[in-house]
């Protein structure tokens, strides 16, 4: 029998209200100013661009059942958005992180050098002291290969690495000219994997495919479940409450935190895709007992394949926000349904929450009632929105940049979701089960766990937003700075590429793609760094002396 697992202080349970108070609330800016916002923004547009983009700008109503929001379209060719490409979301994502494994940009060297460690992915060498993450490693391919092909120069380089190096798996990425001149890197990495006696992974992953970098996403999801989940030698379960952490980056050393608490529950942590991740992790992924799934977006297509294949099932959580953190661990506890276990989450949580909720409260005076614009990636969008309502600060707009319409609607909407040109362009595998490692929960659990609501599902993130809230999906410059100059936020959440168009309006930008030189911001310890940062730029007087263009 599980014991009770809400909240189970009175202190929590006014706290947690208080949070999902700020979360679901109505839109401080009426319904009236809202709309002339959205039809400035769509009459500078030309008349088929407007039809389009109208599509992706949705108000919030909670009274719709099923509100649809259009998303994973293509861009608007001369619309400046955030997005990235494929290759930036297969070798800048995903595959990037894994640090004891040699990453090789087959392309020109361009791509390479302006991926190289952007994204602040943080990485411990194992036992054996391999740690290639800082290293840049391309073929940089010149006019002369373009026009004869460097599948040869490929192969040189894959050689060079190992001969250097000697990784525990060699990975390579293709862009846009390779692509287009047609080089065979699948089989490039067929004859080295065998010449060498380690897999070498190629990702056809050219900028061009997909409308994304999610489509980058799915690649990199495809290439690790067909050669590395379950290339190891192991077939004995690992012993004890073991997950995978799935869309978990370990921006900032997010990883480290999150696990940090899941180790003090007693929860051991298999793999991580693809913070702080090795390769001997990532082989024996298939082990572990459940996949918490962080980033919807980005992973939820591994997520899928492993419950095929292996009977993995699967976990949406969120580690982002103090609520967030324990509703999560209590989700895991559900699962596990072990009551020591249960009652060790619950003292866990008890604990780590007092600690944190000492110092959030200093920072909660000072940004209560400050209002925020979230733009960014696949799932970080929704996962802030609680960790701001941790802090009294109500988000106004969001959206995402290469969400699909589950990522807002949630994943009822599947079935509703028509299969463009575009989302062909990647291969969907056949999974079959594995007769010899195929080894899902008892068909009692499984039935228990879906009537608990607590399994392989995504509710989105519209039913999260409070009434009059606006949604804007792959959002432009002109449209950020209309609602910039309407509504006037008091802090916006987004990457890079707009950071410093946003600050030039005296609006600070709070950079959520790498965390700047900040983190970790997940978990408990998280939130507190995170509510120093957020105080220190919304707070700042030097706001005040940026003049706005409409001031």
């Amino acid at each position: 029998m599980t014991e009770k697992l809400s909240p189970t202080t009175d202190f929590e349970s006014v706290s947690q209200q208080a949070q999902q108070g700020v979360m679901l609330s109505p839109s401080p800016i009426s319904l009236e100013e809202t709309q002339d916002s959205i039809a400035e923004i769509i009459e500078a547009y030309p008349k088929k661009v407007a039809r389009k983009r109208s599509k992706h700008i949705v108000v919030r109503d909670p009274s719709i059942p099923e509100q649809e929001i259009n998303a994973n379209a293509r861009t608007t060719p001369g619309i400046i958005t955030q997005r990235g490409c494929a290759f930036a979301g297969c070798k800048g994502v995903v595959v990037g992180p894994f640090g004891d494994c040699v990453h090789i940009v087959h392309g020109p060297i361009g791509c390479s050098y302006y991926s190289w460690l952007t994204r602040r992915n943080q990485f411990k060498p194992r036992e054996d002291g391999k740690d290639f993450l800082h290293y840049c490693f391309s073929t940089d391919l010149n006019e002369h290969d373009v026009v004869f092909g460097g599948v040869n120069k490929l192969k040189q380089a894959v050689q060079e690495a190992y001969d250097i190096f000697q990784p525990k798996s060699i990975t390579i990425h293709s862009t846009c000219p390779v692509g287009l001149i047609g080089d065979d890197i699948q089989g490039a990495a067929r004859e080295m994997t065998q010449k060498l006696g380690l897999p070498v992974v190629a990702f056809n992953c050219e900028g061009y495919k997909g409308v994304s970098q999610s489509a980058g996403h799915h690649i990199a999801n495809n290439g690790f479940f067909q050669h590395w989940i379950g290339n190891d030698t192991e077939t004995e379960e690992i012993e004890g409450f073991t997950v995978n952490l799935m869309g978990e980056y370990n921006i900032g050393g997010d990883s480290w935190e999150i696990e940090r608490v899941l180790e003090k529950c007693g929860i051991k942590v298999v793999s991580t895709f693809s913070g702080d991740a090795s390769y001997d992790d990532a082989i024996k992924a298939h082990l572990a007992k459940i996949n918490l799934v962080m980033c919807h977006r980005s992973i939820n297509y591994m997520a899928n394949m492993m419950e095929e294949k292996y009977g993995t099932p699967w976990m949406k959580v969120n580690f982002i926000g103090v609520h967030a953190f324990a509703k999560s661990l209590r989700k895991i506890a559900k699962f596990f349904n072990d009551p020591a276990l249960t009652k060790r989450v619950e003292d866990v949580i008890v604990e780590e929450l007092a600690i944190a909720e000492a110092q959030l409260t200093q920072y909660r005076k000072r940004l209560e009632g400050k209002t925020v614009f979230l733009f960014v990636g696949g799932s970080r969008a929704h996962h802030y929105q609680e960790l701001f309502a941790d802090l009294g600060m109500k988000t106004i707009v969001a959206g995402y940049e290469f969400a699909h319409r589950d990522d807002y609607e949630g994943r009822q909407a599947l079935p509703n979701i028509k299969v463009d040109a575009d989302s062909r362009n990647i291969e969907e595998l056949d999974v079959e089960r594995d007769p010899e490692r195929y080894n899902p929960p008892s068909d009692a659990e499984m039935e228990r766990l879906r009537n608990e609501n607590i399994m392989n599902d995504y509710k989105g993130m519209m039913p999260d937003m409070g009434e009059g809230t606006l949604l804007v999906d792959n959002i432009s410059h002109h449209e950020l700075d209309v609602l910039i100059k309407r509504f006037k936020p008091d802090l916006i959440g987004s990457g890079i590429k707009d950071k410093y168009v946003i600050e030039k309006f005296g609006v600070p930008c709070k950079q959520l793609h790498n965390y700047d030189y900040g983190g970790p911001f997940a978990g408990f310890r998280g939130a507190v760094n995170f509510a120093k940062d957020v105080d220190l730029r919304v707070n700042s007087p030097t706001w005040q002396y940026i003049k706005a263009p409409w001031d």
